[in-house]
Formats: C-alpha cells, structure tokens, sequence
C-alpha cells in the first residue's frame, strides 16, 4: 500500500513538473516569436525611413546644382551639404544615418539661408519645383522617423520588462536606438539679407 501511494505521489510530481516546464518552454518560445516581431517591425519602419533619406538625397545634387547658377561664390554652403550627402550615402547602421542625417539637414538649413540672398533664384520655376519636392520629401521623412520611433518604443518596452527582459537577454535582442533630431536642427535658421547699416 505504502509503495502504491508513493508511486501515485511521484507521478502526481512529475505532471505537475512536466506541466510547469511545458509551461515555461510555451511562454519562452511565444516571448522569443514576439521579440523577432517586434525586431522586423522596427527594422521595416527604419526601412521607410531609409527610403525618404535616399529619395531626399537623390533631390539634393539638382538643388545643389540649380544654386551653383546664382550663388557662384556660396561655394561653402555648396560644398557642406554635398559632404553631408556622401556621409549619408556611406552610412550604414541605423546610427550612422542619423548622425548623417543630422550633417544633412544642417548643412541643408545653411544652404537655405544662403538662398535667402537671391530673390531670382527663389522665383526659378525649376528651384521652386525642387524645394516644393524637398519639402514633401521632409514631410515624409518626419512621418517615417515617428513611425520608427513609436516601434522602437514598443520594442524596448517589450525588451525592457520584467520577465521578458531576461529571455530578451538570453536570446540576443538589444535595445533599439532612436533617430532623434539634434539640437541644431530644432533651432529655425537665421536668415541675413545683408542689410548695410
């Protein structure tokens, strides 16, 4: 009898311990698949934001050239933001395209205030086309970095928590970085028409 009840006790153990690592594989297994979703949503919202970088960086050289005909002798603001394009271009990580995208949109915000300078350039039919074409591109831009950033929110908090952060840990998945606008680029230009005083 004794061994009976013993036998029934031990197997009455082990479901219960069976039941509870079931449990624990279930819960790692689904945190794992939701850690990969969470990763793929951030990383194709970083996509749209790469796109709108590469589309604003293919309108940059006939902006640049279009300044070149009136402002020969702005070559400074010229060459800034062509630098700042081929950082972009290079840039790899997620990282590296926003510090580059910052270069960018500064040297950007100098090239404009230099086109302050020259009313013709400004009413140019083929500069107006490409600052109305800059400007949806921004626009979108802006819309694709929110988008990036609202998923990178999500994904930290889900790596972040507790339990979930130790499984995140142990399965490799990071914080994501944000793409934050710099101080410089929250600061309107100043504008100088140059007046003689």
């Amino acid at each position: 009898m004794k061994n009976k009840g013993l036998i029934a006790t031990l197997i009455g153990v082990a479901i219960v311990v069976m039941l509870g690592v079931g449990i624990v594989v279930i819960y790692g297994v689904s945190s794992y698949n939701s850690f990969v979703s969470a990763e793929e949503n951030v990383d194709n919202k970083f996509s749209q934001v790469d796109n709108q970088l590469k589309r604003r960086s293919d309108l940059i050289p006939n902006l640049v050239e279009t300044v070149k005909g009136y402002a020969k002798h702005e070559q400074e603001a010229i060459d800034s933001v062509t630098q700042a394009r081929a950082q972009l271009a290079g840039a790899k990580t997620p990282e590296d395209k926003a510090d580059a995208d910052q270069q960018l949109s500064g040297a950007l915000n100098r090239l404009l205030v230099v086109v302050e300078k020259y009313p013709d350039l400004k009413a140019n039919e083929n500069f107006r086309s490409l600052m109305d074409s800059l400007e949806g591109t921004e626009n979108r831009l802006a819309v694709a970095r929110k988008d990036y950033n609202d998923e990178v929110a999500k994904y930290n908090k889900s790596v972040k928590r507790f339990p979930k952060n130790m499984l995140a840990r142990t399965f490799g998945f990071d914080k994501k970085p944000y793409f934050e606008v710099t101080n410089e680029e929250k600061e309107a230009p100043k504008v100088d028409f140059g007046s003689d005083k």
